[in-house]
Order: C-alpha cells, then sequence, then structure tokens
C-alpha cells in the first residue's frame, strides 16, 4: 500500500508571532511545488492563528504540540481541541518525550489526548519511544509495546487510521545523535506488527510512521529509503525556512 510520506516540523518553544509569520512568507514559496506529501509544521500556541492564516491557501498545514483531554472548564493554563481547530490547526502532537519527562505525561493522559483530538477532528501524531538507558538494556520493543498498548487504549481500526505515529528514540533528539536507517526501520517495523497485531493488517498497512530524532537535510534520504518510514517529525531541522525546506524535498 502507498502511504503518502508526512514531513512535520515540532518548533517546541521557539518563535515569537512576527518570527513565525516571516518564517512562513519564506518557507511557503519554497515548497509551493512539493506534492506527493503532507507538510505540517507545530508552532508554539500563541503563533498558531496567525501561521494558519499566513499559510492560507498554501500547500502547508498547522499543528499544536499539545491538549488538553477535556472540551473547557477550570483548567488553567491548558488549551482544549476546540480552541486548537478554531486556531486553524488540522493536527497535534501528543505524548513527546518531553511531555513525558518532563510534565508528567503517561499512557493514560496520552490515550485522553487522543481521543480529544480525534472528537474535534484533529489529527493526532503520537509520539512513543525509548530512553537510552532502556535502549542499553535491550527494552526498546517492550517500552514501544506498553506505550502503544496504552496510548491506543481506546481506539477502535476505524478511529486508529485517522493518527500518524512518531517514533522518536528519545537519547537522538536534539543530541545530534541519530538511529542509523536500519535502527529506525526495525523499530518501524515492530511498531506495524503491533497495529496488525491489535487493529488487523489493513489498519497497519495504512498506518504512517514518522521518524523524529535529529533529522537533516543530510540524513532524511537515506530515512525515508526504509519500507517502514512514512515521513519525519523533525525539530531544530524545521526552525529554518531552507532547511526544512531540504527535507520536504528529501526526493531531490
Amino acid at each position: 500500500m502507498a502511504r503518502t510520506p508526512v514531513l512535520a516540523g515540532n518548533w517546541k518553544m521557539f518563535k515569537t508571532v512576527q518570527e513565525t509569520v516571516q518564517f512562513f512568507d519564506e518557507f511557503k514559496h519554497l515548497v509551493a511545488e512539493a506534492t506527493g506529501r503532507e507538510i505540517v509544521l507545530c508552532p508554539p500556541f500563541p503563533a498558531l492563528a496567525h501561521a494558519s492564516e499566513t499559510v492560507r491557501g498554501s500547500n502547508i498545514q498547522i499543528g499544536a504540540q499539545n491538549v488538553y483531554w477535556e472540551a473547557e472548564g477550570a483548567f488553567t493554563g491548558e488549551v482544549s481541541a476546540g480552541m486548537l481547530v478554531g486556531a486553524g490547526c488540522s493536527h497535534v502532537i501528543i505524548g513527546h518525550s518531553e511531555r513525558r519527562q518532563y510534565f508528567g505525561e503517561t499512557d493514560e493522559t496520552v490515550a485522553k489526548r487522543i481521543d480529544a483530538a480525534l472528537g474535534a477532528g484533529l489529527t493526532p501524531i503520537v509520539c512513543v519511544g525509548e530512553t537510552l538507558e532502556e535502549r542499553e538494556a535491550g527494552r526498546t520493543n517492550e517500552v514501544l509495546e506498553t506505550q502503544f498498548s496504552g496510548g491506543y487504549a481506546n481506539l477502535t481500526a476505524e478511529t486508529f487510521a485517522k493518527t500518524i505515529i512518531a517514533y522518536e528514540p528519545v537519547w537522538a533528539i536534539g543530541t545530534g545523535k541519530t538511529a542509523t536507517p536500519e535502527m529506525a526501520a526495525e523499530a518501524h517495523g515492530f511498531l506495524r506488527a503491533q497495529a496488525a497485531a491489535k487493529f488487523g493488517q489493513a489498519a497497519a498497512d495504512g498506518i504512517r510512521i514518522l521518524y523524529g530524532g535529529s533529522v537533516k537535510p543530510g540524513n532524511v534520504k537515506g530515512l525515508m529509503e526504509q519500507e517502514d518510514i512514512d515521513g519525519g517529525l523533525v525539530g531544530g531541522a524545521s526552525l529554518t525556512a531552507d532547511s526544512f525546506a531540504a527535507i520536504v524535498h528529501f526526493d531531490r
């Protein structure tokens, strides 16, 4: 089954509103002719509406970096799925390792956020991945199985198909270290097997699994040549327009 690649950028806590608008004014022209792939960028909350307005009519989609699972209420500092849709978002990152490490994210809260996102029509980009300690202990598959089964606990094959998985080995995020294409492909293959076991082979064949972890213009082509790698969730290299454009045009 041919799966449409997804090149997604996670800006984390970088760029003001003005810097965001400046980025997209340049970037949208660099990727205007890119076809056969989806382009998603995830700025910080304050810049989402401005980003959405700036890319209107282009081939670029806007996502958020997190979402709360309640529709509204006395939850100071949180943002609902409906608010993200109102700001022009089509996607949302859920369960990023930094949310797990610093902000108490669990597989249970990941599942709640996925449900909320899908209920509002957002596409969740669901992050899973092991730490260096877990990899060195030979526990990579165990960690991935636990995060996959916990995060996707409430879904059917139909709702699962509306999500995107991002495999992000924690030891490769922002470190300059990158899993070799073969290491990444092995983890992606394991996740696809988990999908087949839980949701059936058709769902597993259709799901897009992105690689995240120091993706750069210099290594994206080798990663994308792997059968089970369907795109990238890019951090630092998505902050510069020409750098991320080079990643989007990985097959040039």
